[in-house]
């Protein structure tokens, strides 16, 4: 599995805590940026990450930022990304199983360092179920497409 990673500087410090357990756990890394706890604007981090998920670069990616919504709203401006933003475990694990979420998002200033690797596990260890979730993922991209009925 490889896995892009994006934050802007308030969720620095959480993504370099990310991106080095990954790495222990053998999953390849993608870090987007950024590199600094310097300020900077959480939509173009956002963007460049998910644009590694929908060209097929990576599997999946996590994002962080102060509280993670604004750096998903950004996410998920981009044609196929399912980007959920999780403060626990059970919501990780049915982002994935239920929603097919290709990316999480987190909030550096919300969650816990502690917390935070365990949901990214569970991100990252969870798979999507499919059957009567799969036609619900379906909906979701005809609506992006304008298809919806």
């Amino acid at each position: 599995m490889k896995i892009a990673l994006g934050s802007d500087h308030g969720g620095f410090e959480l993504k370099e805590k990310i991106k080095k357990h990954l790495q222990k756990k053998g999953i390849e890394v993608v870090d987007c940026g950024t590199n600094t706890s310097e300020s900077v604007d959480y939509p173009d981090f956002g963007y460049k990450t998910a644009k590694m998920i929908v060209t097929d670069q990576c599997d999946r990616g996590i994002l962080v930022c102060g509280t993670g919504i604004g750096i998903s709203i950004a996410a998920n401006k981009v044609k196929g990304i399912r980007c959920a933003v999780c403060s626990d475990c059970y919501s990780a694990r049915m982002s994935r199983q239920h929603n097919n979420a290709n990316m999480l998002a987190l909030g550096g200033r919300v969650v816990g360092e502690d917390l935070a690797i365990e949901i990214v596990d569970i991100f990252a260890n969870t798979e999507f179920e499919g059957g009567r979730h799969a036609r619900r993922v379906n909906k979701i991209s005809d609506i992006e497409t304008g298809n919806m009925i």
